[in-house]
């Protein structure tokens, strides 16, 4: 069985002092790729030279929680590495990119702004994007309306059967973590079990959102941190999913990395 990492930031600091010794862990559980999405302008560049030195895929975009902090000048920024690296195959996606309506406090129309830009900028570059939904699924598919993409995927997607058949319809897949393990997610657990086969992606979101089996409540947890997810969960998480579907372990698998692969084509090629 190989499994694909559809969405895995192994370039985050939470990884700085193992982090081949993580991604050794995901190979030997089956993992034979990751997209390593950056989520700003500094990390553009270290994104790349890890896909390149692990052998895996990466994505540049600017993250919403991060374009309070971000200036018009990393839109060009962002617009010069995709034309300088447009010809590397390891550049799968634009991403991680969208809009957040949950945390407090963002500048939405900034957030809309950054959003249609690199929106325009995948376009460009005829790349699929990988995108950030909470709490803004129908403010995202507007804006696919109105600046079309080559597809992509809608990453950790948490919202309605009728969004669902939107994206999928504007040629996104829908991407599933950790979340899956949580009986208390219903909604999700639900989509997962209803959506159709060409819809699922599996990722991680390494180092965030935890399987079940990784949580501590925090009264026993104490003053210590959540724990960290990683890549190797992600076979544990197409087990989830399986269960869900009534699917075998083998047949999660190739469903989950057909469909990986019909959302970021340049992954074929990494993987022949």
């Amino acid at each position: 069985m190989r499994w694909i990492d559809s969405h895995c930031h192994l370039d985050a600091p939470e990884f700085d002092h193992d982090r081949d010794a993580v991604w050794a862990a995901a190979r030997a559980a089956g993992v034979c790729m990751a997209v390593l999405p950056a989520v700003q302008a500094a990390d553009f560049e270290r994104a790349r030279a890890l896909a390149h030195r692990l052998d895996l895929a990466y994505a540049l975009g600017i993250h919403p929680l991060f374009v309070d902090r971000a200036d018009e000048a990393d839109l060009d920024r962002l617009a010069e590495a995709l034309a300088r690296w447009g010809d590397d195959p390891r550049l799968v996606a634009v991403g991680e990119i969208g809009l957040d309506h949950f945390v407090p406090g963002l500048d939405r129309d900034r957030q809309q702004r950054f959003y249609l830009a690199q929106l325009a900028l995948a376009r460009r570059a005829a790349l699929p994007v990988i995108l950030h939904v909470r709490r803004s699924a129908d403010a995202l598919l507007a804006g696919l309306r109105r600046v079309p993409v080559p597809g992509g995927i809608a990453h950790a997607f948490n919202g309605s059967m009728q969004q669902a058949g939107q994206f999928l319809a504007l040629g996104l897949k829908l991407g599933f973590g950790g979340t899956l393990s949580f009986e208390r997610a219903r909604r999700i657990r639900a989509l997962a079990r209803e959506l159709p086969d060409e819809a699922p992606v599996l990722e991680t979101d390494a180092p965030d959102i935890p399987p079940q089996w990784l949580v501590r409540p925090a009264i026993e947890r104490g003053p210590a941190p959540q724990a960290r997810n990683t890549p190797a969960e992600l076979p544990r998480i197409g087990a989830e999913l399986a269960a869900l579907r009534g699917w075998s372990l083998a047949e999660t698998a190739d469903r989950t990395a057909a469909n990986a692969l019909a959302a970021l084509p340049r992954l074929r090629g990494l993987l022949a």
